[in-house]
């Protein structure tokens, strides 16, 4: 029996690039940088003082404003990128298919802010003054939870925490469940907010921030570059509506783009660096080339996960070779992280978004601040900015603490 096929009939997101995916998109076409100086608190007693924050958002535009101030900030990302989900992809939620419509999220930390806020007011003023909205607040699966308050999406409400693999994996689970039959259309993707004084104080003792660059912030994210020296942190929402074929189709939805496969795998090494063979992204890369049904030399074009880390860009160009052999040297390589900053667990999400409409825009975005060449990392990285090109298929990679590995393909639409 042939299987369900799964098609993408939504996108939306909200970056440091743009509250909005199309002024996100035509940004990152241009190659313009949403990083810079923190200022969602007073950062200069810290060594990384750069993140790529959402600006100017407005959840009251989205949510009504007294349940807006019961959710933290990745949860109103979440609603917010909800409801512009569902307004690109035209798909009401209505009684008679509000079970066929499941929210699989990634999410890597959730509510920092909640928790650093209260937990300040508890040292301040005793466990008496703690509200009763905190707990619900931080938790993680409050993205999904409150989207499906929201919408009345009452199809299975999940959320995948992977650390920066989030986002993959949750649109990969989100495919699996309507290949399964689970789900008709699933709201899916990644959702972040951890520039906080914690969040960044953290990532900055594990030193893997970018320190070098605090005074020219759109210089510090410069994934395969020999100069990177860390990622920088960001935050936002990347969100697709995936569907069944058949179900879009009848009701005559728009399509970006196919989901083709979905490969995951684990290194078994280390708690937060890659196993220096490539082995276990390999592995990712390889499941979802098979779950595709692929060859290697098929695919064209890789939205890498590219963190601008040293060990991390090393690590995945072997892990491309050891995957794709010698066509590997033929693919085309962004790392949209050099824009973007790094959004953890939305980061899959969004560059699911970036990987679908690079396919369906037939412009693949290029990669900023490659100045200096690095001899581990000599794939091709685009460089040079966008190139305009029709590509069929198309790979996104995600990669995350503990060795957990995703990888999706996606494939141009042509009806």
């Amino acid at each position: 029996m042939n299987r369900p096929r799964v098609v993408i009939t939504g996108v939306s997101g909200i970056t440091p690039l743009a509250n909005d995916i199309n002024t996100t998109w035509k940004r990152l076409l241009a190659g313009e940088s949403g990083i810079g100086p923190i200022t969602l608190f007073d950062a200069s007693d810290y060594t990384s003082r750069i993140a790529g924050e959402v600006k100017d958002f407005a959840p009251e535009t989205w949510i009504p404003a007294k349940q807006a101030r019961r959710m933290d900030r990745f949860t109103q990302f979440a609603v917010a990128a909800a409801r512009m989900l569902l307004e690109d992809a035209g798909l009401e939620i209505t009684p008679a298919n509000a079970e066929d419509v499941a929210v699989i999220l990634g999410i890597g930390l959730g509510g920092l802010h909640t928790l650093e806020t209260w937990h300040t007011k508890l040292l301040e003023s005793g466990p008496n003054k703690i509200s009763p909205f905190m707990i619900p607040m931080l938790i993680s699966n409050m993205g999904p939870g409150q989207i499906s308050i929201f919408t009345g999406a009452k199809g299975p409400n999940i959320v995948t925490t992977t650390a920066c693999a989030s986002g993959i994996h949750a649109v990969g689970t989100a495919y699996s469940e309507i290949v399964l039959g689970r789900a008709t259309s699933v709201i899916t993707g990644g959702v972040e907010a951890t520039v906080t004084p914690l969040g960044v104080a953290g990532f900055t003792a594990l030193k893997a921030l970018s320190t070098h660059f605090n005074d020219d912030p759109a210089r510090a994210s410069r994934p395969f570059d020999a100069g990177r020296d860390g990622f920088v942190i960001g935050e936002g929402a990347g969100l697709l509506l995936l569907e069944e074929l058949e179900s879009a189709r009848r009701r005559g939805a728009k399509i970006y783009a196919e989901v083709a496969g979905y490969g995951a795998s684990g290194d078994a090494h280390h708690m937060t660096a890659p196993h220096e063979t490539g082995e276990g992204m390999a592995a990712a890369m390889r499941r979802a080339l098979r779950d595709a049904g692929l060859q290697p030399g098929a695919v064209d074009y890789i939205n890498a996960h590219g963190t601008s880390t040293q060990l991390n860009d090393s690590t995945e160009t072997r892990a491309m070779k050891l995957a794709f052999g010698d066509h590997a040297k033929k693919l085309k390589i962004s790392a949209t992280k050099s824009m973007t900053g790094h959004l953890l667990g939305a980061a899959g999400g969004i560059e699911s978004v970036f990987t679908a409409l690079a396919l369906h825009e037939e412009a693949l975005p290029g990669t900023i601040n490659q100045e200096t060449p690095d001899p581990a990392c000599d794939l091709d990285y685009l460089a040079g900015g966008t190139e305009h090109v029709a590509c069929e298929y198309g790979m996104c990679n995600s990669f995350g603490f503990g060795g957990t590995n995703a990888s999706v393909i996606f494939k141009k639409w042509v009806g």
